[in-house]
């Protein structure tokens, strides 16, 4: 039997990107997979069919509360209660300095990054305590550690993950429900590309790295996996880091 054999896995963000990785890992060890994008996700629905598992692809925002509410409905009603919400889906923001940023700016990372997993917990959190627990991994980042400039808004956003993380963890315990949050360096997928980001300032981010070379989608799905599984259990609350090693403490 597939590790996640009879499992329902939500992911956000998954049309396309590490989203859509996360979703074709999780396919190949058995659950079936909920996208949830604000685009069409069939593509990432084909690629899930293909390992013999059920997909449903729904549009909505996770930054509103109706459009979350609603799309746990249909999630529930098509497919069944979820065991496994993976809170993929961000905003990748241009560098910005303090000093140049508006509020409007500010709220929009707060609202995709931060606000989008508070409305998505809150709308799920039922279903996986229905189905007698289960698991919540957050996308945090390495920005948290490093701060680079030009990131206040999106560094904020990113430490407000870690902190309903670990909030949830203690609140979400006694449900049987685990709650994780991954922290990644620089990932090459579309919406980084989208960013701008030199060369140089790759370069730069892979060179304070031990690992010296960019990271892939795949380079994160193996541990999500293993977040996912019976094997950790025993692990929540935690903050850990796929970032070749540019972090070393937290």
């Amino acid at each position: 039997m597939s590790t996640l054999e009879g499992k329902v896995a939500v992911v956000t963000g998954a049309a396309r990107g590490i989203g859509r990785s996360i979703a074709e890992r999780l396919a190949s060890d058995g659950a079936d997979i909920v996208s949830i994008d604000l685009t069409d996700s069939a593509e990432t629905c084909e690629v899930v069919r293909a390992f013999g598992r059920r997909a449903l692809g729904v549009v909505a925002d996770v930054s509103s509360p109706a459009s979350v509410a609603a799309a746990a409905a249909t999630v529930e009603k098509e497919i069944g209660a979820a065991h496994i919400l993976i809170n993929n889906a961000g905003l990748h923001p241009f560098a910005t300095s303090f000093i140049d940023m508006d509020y409007d700016l500010w709220r929009r990372a707060m609202s995709v990054n931060l606000d989008s997993m508070f409305l998505m917990c809150k709308a799920f959190h039922a279903q996986l305590r229905g189905a007698g627990g289960g698991r919540i991994i957050n996308m945090s980042s390495s920005v948290v550690n490093i701060a680079p400039l030009g990131g206040v808004h999106y560094i904020a956003s990113k430490a407000g993950v870690l902190g309903l993380t670990r909030g949830l963890a203690r609140e979400l315990g006694p449900d049987n429900i685990t709650v994780n949050a991954i922290a990644p360096s620089i990932v090459e997928t579309p919406g980084v590309a989208e960013m701008g980001l030199s060369p140089e300032i790759v370069e730069a981010v892979v060179a304070s790295q031990i690992v010296k070379s960019v990271m892939g989608p795949r380079d994160l799905t193996g541990v999500i996996s293993f977040l996912c599984s019976e094997d950790a259990a025993y692990l929540t609350g935690q903050h850990i880091h796929i970032d070749g090693g540019i972090v070393l403490s937290d």
